[in-house]
């Protein structure tokens, strides 16, 4: 039985990893170019990112908890262990901190859109900075997959 848990493991680094990179550099930027709403492209692009922040949290939560019952305290040792931590603090950080300051900033701007309203700057400093950490969540994301079989 204890293949399970290890297929778990593996498919939980797919899935997450897998996610970040086809939502956030293949189905945004597709929807962005092919729709001209760019209001109802984003609204769908962030959608997709919510359900991948959710994803993320729950693939993150399983792997450090299988690290650490499989190896105990020697799983802080591990650089898989601080990637999947870091990775999901950063989700978080994302998922409860950045997002709702940039819906925030779209609810004030109604009834126009975000980018013709005064808060244009606002939310295109906080989008930057989403995007900044959705790149190295990405990044750090290759080094999980490529470290998951190491101890």
């Amino acid at each position: 039985m204890r293949r399970l848990p290890d297929l778990l493991a593996a498919w939980s680094v797919a899935l997450w990893v897998g996610g970040l990179w086809a939502v956030g550099y293949l189905a945004a930027p597709v929807l962005f170019y092919n729709l001209e709403d760019r209001v109802l492209a984003g609204m769908v692009a962030g959608r997709m990112f919510a359900w991948m922040a959710w994803v993320g949290m729950a693939c993150g939560v399983w792997l450090l908890l299988f690290r650490l019952a499989r190896g105990g305290a020697s799983a802080l040792k591990q650089t898989f262990f601080w990637i999947a931590l870091t990775m999901l603090l950063l989700t978080l950080a994302q998922h409860f901190g950045i997002r709702p300051v940039l819906e925030e900033l779209k609810h004030q701007a109604m009834p126009r859109g975000v980018m013709e309203g005064l808060f244009r700057d606002r939310f295109q400093t906080w989008h930057g900075v989403s995007s900044i950490v959705y790149l190295i969540q990405s990044l750090l994301g290759l080094v999980l997959v490529a470290r998951q079989g190491g101890r």
